[in-house]
């Protein structure tokens, strides 16, 4: 039995919660998240096909408590010069915010963890005598600034400016649009997360930014002017904010996962980024890899924390590449805009590294077919 202390209510810190009291429910869990249980901040999250399977492997039930309640995509649809062109080979899971964390809220209450909302913890040793505390709260998280003299972590804005909206225009893929405009290239991520509305997710550089005149924009201003850039895609419907300011996404490494009896997971431990999206898979990775060293290790915790840093490194770490890879690929992507529109969809799936000729036949043999006709992939 261990008395375990989780920071951040979101979904890596809940299903480490679920998943530690299942394996043994002698174990006392506390979780400790700091805004109310029915906080509505933020739009959707999407997950891929990937994601659902990797849970359905550990808690089939929470698997299919989302699959019931998640929107189903079968592609993206890449939008260049006007073009659009259809992206398959994974499938994607739409789901709100609010609806994805009220049924991981249920799902841990369920096994018996505790959650106390509206308790925010700056510091772990104000917590007391836990034997083990796990900080999953977030990109900014307290308990990583806390100890980041031991955690030696790095928060790097980057460079292109993110703005979140929703829309009411149905969705039937998940979407990036490029949009060429006067003051520079807009792009936006676009995915439905409930029958009623999708996300929009709105990224440019800071000199097309700041040639738009949006650093001098109210959010209201802001939000019309995007409106009318993507106009063309949303056919009259709105754009509908929350909180919908514009910001600069940070990438978080830490040279240190674990100090003593404290273990970071998820947002708290690294990013990956909204242009590679799976943050939200990502941090399911962790819990599922701490719960799962925590069951192995009978209780030792400093064991605990070496076995699930040694397991889990090499994957996060492949991930962050992959997410780094993509994110220069976004901030320099005006130097591809003039890239006839199959080229410039092959080159999107390359970003990465991730992709080969090989494995793009296999997943979406029709899209590989038309960069075949443009002499794009290599001969077999």
């Amino acid at each position: 039995m261990a008395r375990i202390a989780v920071v951040g209510g979101g979904p890596a810190g809940l299903l480490f919660a679920k998943l530690a009291k299942q394996a043994d429910p002698a174990h006392r869990i506390d979780v400790f998240e700091q805004n109310p249980s029915d906080a509505t901040y933020g739009f959707g999250v999407v997950l891929a096909d990937v994601a659902l399977d990797i849970l359905a492997a550990v808690d089939p039930g929470l698997k299919t408590a989302i699959s019931a309640i998640a929107e189903f995509q079968d592609r993206i649809t890449l939008v260049h010069k006007g073009v659009p062109i259809a992206l398959k080979g994974n499938g994607f899971m739409g789901i709100s915010r609010v609806r994805l964390l009220q049924a991981m809220q249920r799902n841990a209450l369920d096994a018996g963890v505790s959650i106390q909302f509206e308790r925010r913890v700056t510091d772990p040793a104000a917590l007391g005598d836990y034997d083990l505390i796990v900080g999953a709260d977030g990109v900014n998280s307290a308990i990583r600034d806390a100890l980041n003299t031991h955690f030696q972590a790095v928060k790097e804005p980057r460079r292109n400016k993110w703005v979140w909206y929703a829309t009411p225009k149905r969705l039937d893929s998940v979407g990036l649009i490029f949009q060429s405009t006067p003051h520079g290239t807009f792009i936006a991520h676009s995915y439905r997360f409930s029958p009623e509305l999708g996300t929009f997710v709105i990224e440019c550089s800071p000199e097309t930014w700041a040639s738009a005149g949006l650093d001098a924009a109210s959010e209201e201003d802001s939000r019309a002017f995007c409106a009318r850039v993507f106009e063309p895609f949303l056919e009259g419907a709105p754009l509908v904010g929350n909180r919908s300011g514009w910001f600069n996404p940070e990438f978080v490494t830490s040279r240190h996962w674990h100090h003593d009896n404290v273990v970071l997971i998820g947002d708290a431990l690294k990013t990956v980024h909204p242009s590679i999206g799976s943050g939200t898979r990502v941090g399911m990775q962790d819990a599922i890899a701490l719960a799962e060293a925590l069951a192995a290790c009978g209780g030792d915790i400093p064991l605990t924390l070496a076995t699930f840093e040694r397991n889990r490194r090499s994957g996060a770490d492949e991930f962050q590449d992959a997410a780094m890879k993509s994110i220069l690929w976004y901030e320099t992507v005006d130097e591809r805009m003039d890239l006839d529109p199959p080229a410039f969809a092959y080159n999107y799936m390359k970003r990465t590294g991730r992709v080969s000729d090989a494995r793009l036949r296999r997943i979406d043999p029709e899209f590989a077919a038309l960069a075949e006709r443009h002499e794009l992939l290599a001969a077999i």
